[in-house]
């Protein structure tokens, strides 16, 4: 199956750059572009891709702003693509607070190339882009700064079995489904299992916002080793 991307970011530059990387891919068709993010919904709204790769700051309609018109469209509105941030390190505020709108994960805009291709069908077969240890110390340090608990979280984490409170906790500390796999013993399949029933339970779109519940309800906290 082709994915459908569209590219947002004011730079022409580094939107021709990443079309030009992504349409070479025989499984990848970028069906649009936009200079901003007002236009970016309504492209996005036009085509409906499967991925959108979104840049934080840009003029009429930040990122941020953007991702959140997609992920909660009004009333009539049924297509919600799959959000990836395009950032930099010095904007982790707006990062933390689109993973908690529903982004489905971020992408330093220096990345290698492989890394972008990789990053495009990760999301779009429905998992969170994680880099574990920078993903884990951004939300880490933004909880740290500007704590925002969710409403009554340990009464929602009362909801989880004791395995699937173990398997929340170490998908917070970065490890990745095999690594959880082999900490709790368990196969890979099993650990999925669980992870979906984690989601489903407390409502949570993907890893990422589970990693942002783990740390907002004190589960995991800033300074926890991996």
């Amino acid at each position: 199956m082709t994915i459908r991307v569209i590219i947002v970011d004011d730079q022409a530059m580094v939107r021709a750059g990443f079309a030009a990387l992504l349409s070479a891919q025989p499984d990848i068709d970028v069906v649009g572009e936009a200079p901003d993010g007002r236009e970016g919904v309504r492209v996005s709204r036009t085509v409906h891709p499967d991925v959108v790769l979104m840049d934080v700051r840009m003029p009429e309609l930040d990122g941020l702003s953007a991702a959140r018109e997609l992920l909660d469209p009004p009333r009539g509105v049924v297509h919600r693509p799959k959000v990836l941030m395009l950032t930099t390190f010095d904007i982790d505020d707006y990062v933390y607070e689109a993973l908690r709108a529903g982004a489905s994960g971020f992408l330093l805009k220096d990345a290698p190339p492989a890394d972008l291709i990789a990053a495009v069908r990760v999301v779009a077969s429905g998992e969170a882009l994680l880099a574990p240890s920078v993903t884990r110390r951004l939300i880490a340090d933004f909880v740290r700064q500007r704590p925002a608990p969710r409403k009554d979280p340990a009464l929602r984490l009362n909801g989880l079995t004791p395995r699937e409170t173990e398997v929340l906790e170490l998908i917070a500390r970065g490890l990745s489904n095999q690594e959880i796999a082999a900490h709790l013993v368990l196969a890979e399949q099993t650990v999925k299992t669980h992870i979906g029933r984690v989601l489903g339970k407390l409502d949570l779109r993907d890893r990422a916002q589970a990693v942002i519940f783990a740390y907002e309800a004190g589960l995991v906290r800033p300074g926890d080793s991996a």
